[in-house]
């Protein structure tokens, strides 16, 4: 090739590094793209703490994903470029030990460029977009007076149907109120035949009595009361 097309790149490429333990932290570092994928996994467990041979290496051009860097290359082998991003996943959950972990403050954070949070300031997404935040938050008023006004109906020892998982099926309210560890209202629901999947009791805490297999504890929307008799399943036999 001539000399007059050759193209003359820089030895070194300044990147931004996050990682699966912290993806919060943005951390500028500079490296030679001469360097091994191993080579360079060696450098980010210091910088990182992670265990480099459970690490995984991703680029992306700030939230676009350019390629996955593989052992046996090197980093000057992939369109690698000034103020790309680096993102370490770790298969194992693990920190090394002795190695100092890196901090850097809220503030700090903020003033730092190229990061996840800039991106997303400067294009109004996510959180930074105040018009649709409004509208997620006017959603979830609506959401939640619905679940209020449907649990305002589902009295104890109300007919109900429920919808979710299958053929609707019908039984007895017998529990109305929140379930641990999850959002929402929840109806505990007795049915008339063995269609449910405990006796009433979920992660060894009792809501309310009946039969293994009869019982379930449904999320409000699934539930629709009304006046369904019990029908008499041994007859239909």
């Amino acid at each position: 090739m001539s000399d007059n097309f050759r193209v003359i790149t820089s030895d070194f490429v300044k990147v931004n590094v996050t990682n699966s333990q912290n993806s919060a932290v943005s951390l500028e570092q500079k490296f030679a793209k001469s360097l091994t994928i191993e080579e360079l996994k060696n450098k980010l467990e210091i910088i990182t703490g992670g265990c480099a041979s459970s690490m995984q290496l991703d680029l992306y051009n700030g939230d676009k994903f350019i390629a996955k860097l593989v052992d046996g290359t090197i980093l000057g082998s992939y369109p690698i470029e000034n103020d790309m991003r680096i993102h370490a996943i770790y298969s194992i959950s693990y920190i090394a030990e002795n190695v100092p972990k890196f901090e850097m403050s809220d503030e700090q954070y903020k003033q730092k460029q190229n990061t996840v949070r800039d991106f997303l300031k400067k294009n109004n997404l996510g959180k930074y977009n105040e018009e649709e935040q409004k509208k997620m938050a006017e959603r979830k008023r609506i959401q939640a007076d619905e679940e209020a006004r449907l649990a305002s109906l589902a009295t104890i020892g109300s007919r109900c149907m429920v919808t979710a998982k299958g053929p609707h099926r019908i039984g007895t309210v017998m529990y109305n109120g929140p379930l641990e560890g999850k959002d929402g209202i929840f109806i505990g629901v007795k049915f008339d035949e063995p269609l449910g999947v405990n006796d009433g009791t979920v992660n060894g805490k009792r809501y309310f009595e009946c039969q293994p297999k009869y019982g379930s504890m449904v999320p409000i929307a699934n539930v629709t009361i009304g006046d369904y008799p019990p029908e008499n399943y041994d007859d239909e036999l």
